[in-house]
């Protein structure tokens, strides 16, 4: 066994980003993967409220990197899937307590027994996305169907292609189908072709999610939630599935080209 260690990353905050690590996370788990999740957000930690584990953190990476605590003292298993498990950011630290190389010795370390590292990068493209993408083997890029979010969803999109991460896949988080209908959003196919990378997954509005990050339970475990059976299908296509889009919406030659524009390199 040796894991795949995944940033998800974005150019703009507010995106959803974080959101979609835990739910990947826990979707991952309940497919029966090995996970660890690593907060590399320095100083605004979220990842583990989403998770609903913020009353059990006692130690966080900075406390592993500067030998105050070993590697699995600080890893905080799930409270509902026994091979998840988090490890915090520091929340009174900058992100100058981190390195590159600090970041990816700590994955090396857990390399050999996990199957997925989930890694949730800074907004931005300052040092903690460096840290961020330093370990990394892929590099998924978060956006909105919004223009300054793809604007910067690109400028991500070029630094991971000069830092030879590769070419990262695209999730479209909270796209409204109805918006789109009318010319007033964005549509996955505007998108695909603004950013030009391959798609993992579209995730619809859905205000499930807000509820579920609310309460520390990703929308991933709410069965007839749309939101949540998308991120399910994202957790399988990492794990090598190949899994139709879903309809978000009867619209015809528009999903028949997200689909063709889906599998395109």
């Amino acid at each position: 066994m040796a894991a795949q260690v995944i940033t998800i990353s974005s150019g703009k905050g507010g995106v959803g980003k974080t959101t979609a690590v835990a739910n990947l996370a826990v979707a991952l788990a309940s497919d029966g993967r090995k996970v660890v999740c690593i907060d590399g957000d320095i100083g605004l930690r979220n990842l583990d409220v989403v998770m609903g584990l913020e009353n059990r953190i006692v130690y966080d990476i900075v406390d592993i990197i500067e030998g105050r605590c070993k590697l699995r003292q600080a890893m905080i298993r799930d409270k509902h899937y026994p091979d998840l498990y988090l490890i915090p950011a520091a929340q009174t630290r900058d992100k100058s307590a981190v390195s590159p190389s600090d970041m990816t010795r700590v994955c090396n370390d857990l390399r050999p027994d996990y199957d997925f590292i989930l890694i949730d990068s800074p907004a931005g493209i300052e040092r903690g996305f460096r840290n961020a993408i330093a370990a990394a083997d892929r590099v998924l890029v978060v956006t909105n169907p919004e223009v300054s979010a793809v604007r910067d969803a690109d400028r991500v999109v070029g630094i991971l292609e000069a830092e030879e991460k590769g070419t990262p896949s695209l999730i479209l988080n909270r796209l409204n189908p109805a918006l789109v209908k009318h010319n007033d959003m964005l549509s996955a196919e505007d998108v695909l072709d603004l950013l030009g990378i391959q798609l993992i997954g579209i995730v619809p509005e859905d205000e499930a999610v807000i509820i579920g990050s609310n309460r520390g339970t990703p929308v991933v475990t709410e069965v007839k939630s749309r939101a949540g059976q998308a991120f399910r299908n994202i957790a399988k296509r990492l794990q090598g599935q190949a899994v139709p889009f879903m309809e978000l919406e009867q619209q015809g030659g528009l999903w028949q080209s997200i689909q063709r524009l889906a599998g395109r390199k």
